[in-house]
């Protein structure tokens, strides 16, 4: 199975911060398929962990254990996206985790388009917390 839809895109064409709204949705939508397939749950405790696992402290976790793993393509779309200057001042987390969350958002958004739906799944759900 590839993308969700059909639309043509160039991801290498697209800004990190698009790519990172990309891969916001796309990194939620997999958090929240595994942990639903793992166990049947009320829905306010998968939104506990779901929450756990995207907020921007956890990608920046996910991000040290992932880096070791990145292609030189990849670390490249990560750089770009974690120095995109963003209008947005985090309130409940420190800036460097906010930066290297939208820079994972970004990788995340890039492999998506690229239609690298295995290499996504691969380092996405590289840490089993649930």
């Amino acid at each position: 199975m590839g993308r969700l839809t059909l639309y043509n895109c160039d991801p290498k064409q697209l800004s990190p911060l698009t790519l990172a709204f990309v891969g916001d949705g796309v990194f939620d939508l997999l958090v929240r398929e595994e942990i639903v397939c793992a166990a049947n749950r009320p829905v306010k405790e998968l939104n506990k962990l779901k929450v756990e696992r995207v907020r921007c402290e956890a990608q920046a976790r996910l991000y040290d254990r992932i880096e070791p793993l990145l292609t030189e393509e990849e670390a490249e779309i990560f750089r770009r996206g974690r120095n995109a200057h963003t209008s947005h001042t985090p309130k409940n987390a420190s800036s460097a985790d906010y930066h290297t969350a939208t820079g994972l958002e970004a990788l995340f958004g890039f492999l998506y388009l690229s239609n690298r739906l295995d290499r996504l799944s691969c380092l996405a759900l590289s840490e089993h917390n649930i």
